[in-house]
């Protein structure tokens, strides 16, 4: 039996000190039917040096150049060539683990068309992670391996980029790279999340996440809060937002300013609550704050959190509970 072609899109701009670590871990693949598509977005250093000696050597890498400029282009510009019956992504700084493609495969094969393979990931930096990577890491991986993926979707990125694989008429049906929306593979989330596609549950490894103090997602101006805030607004009110309900912050630090102000200019109402008795009782941006159960006076309100502290958000969860309140439903933690 033929095995189905996999597509391996793969942007790079200016990784020569890791692109050829992950082109060895996609040699290195059990699973043989592939071709990785690399597209150099303006590279100054030998990165596109590099990829160019390893397509000579296999034909099944192809080494090309970004038609226009960021890598939204030159995702558009590897999808253009690619020929897969299965979409994947990788981040030329990354290492897949040698069972990647066939694990996402055997799950896709098996699950059929509007199911998406997720994996695991481990985290890896040369100075030691931070705490903050590791707890991201570990939820990350909780929730893939249960497949529920989307059920904190508004708190981060819940698909890491360089680990999925869907069906070419999947992609096709929920827009591909055609959005010239950023942060892109955020968007790309929320887009799976939208067409309804089943996050097929994994329990393994397939990725070695690099992270450094010069990698895109920590330096550009699109991976900045704001743009992930701007990101979660347009989704929320296109997918779970019910305009027949009121609509509640809970908390008042930066982010639920700054939350609260692209409410106002969308012309969206809200009542603004918090525990911060410093805050109760004051207008900010015209708007009054009021003590947290006042949610209890409104009817069937739902409500967006954005209050960062983890033992806070657990207290918040509770009294949701005594609400008789469902996340995804009546409430949506954004962080």
């Amino acid at each position: 039996m033929s095995q189905p072609l996999v597509s391996i899109l793969v942007p790079f701009k200016n990784t020569e000190l890791f692109i050829s670590e992950c082109l060895d871990s996609i040699l290195k693949q059990t699973y043989s039917n592939w071709e990785a598509i690399f597209v150099d977005d303006d590279s100054d250093d030998s990165s596109f040096a590099i990829v160019e000696r390893f397509s000579i050597k296999d034909k099944r890498i192809k080494a090309i150049k970004n038609n226009g400029a960021g890598i939204i282009n030159a995702l558009q510009t590897a999808y253009k060539h690619c020929k897969g019956h299965y979409i994947s992504r990788m981040d030329s700084d990354d290492i897949m683990t040698p069972i990647r493609v066939e694990t996402m495969v055997n799950n896709l094969e098996k699950n059929g068309k509007n199911h998406l393979a997720v994996g695991q990931v481990k985290y890896f930096r040369a100075d030691g992670l931070s705490d903050g990577f590791t707890r991201y890491e570990q939820w990350l991986n909780r929730l893939t391996k249960t497949g529920s993926n989307y059920s904190e979707i508004y708190k981060e990125c819940v698909i890491p980029s360089p680990c999925w694989m869907l069906h070419r008429k999947d992609f096709e049906a929920c827009d591909g790279f055609n959005p010239n929306r950023y942060p892109e593979d955020y968007d790309l989330a929320f887009r799976f999340y939208e067409a309804g596609y089943t996050c097929i549950p994994c329990d393994k490894v397939l990725l070695h996440w690099r992270d450094y103090s010069t990698r895109t997602s920590r330096t550009h101006q699109h991976y900045a809060e704001n743009s992930f805030l701007d990101l979660k607004v347009h989704y929320f009110l296109d997918l779970n937002y019910d305009s027949s309900r009121p609509l509640a912050i809970w908390g008042a630090g930066a982010k639920g300013k700054t939350l609260a102000k692209l409410l106002i200019k969308e012309q969206i109402p809200f009542y603004w609550i918090c525990d911060n008795p410093k805050k109760i009782g004051k207008h900010i941006y015209g708007q009054k704050l009021f003590n947290f159960d006042y949610l209890s006076q409104l009817y069937k309100p739902q409500s967006i959190v954005t209050v960062a502290n983890i033992d806070a958000q657990t207290e918040i969860k509770v009294y949701f509970e005594t609400q008789n309140m469902q996340s995804m439903i009546d409430y949506f933690f954004f962080c």
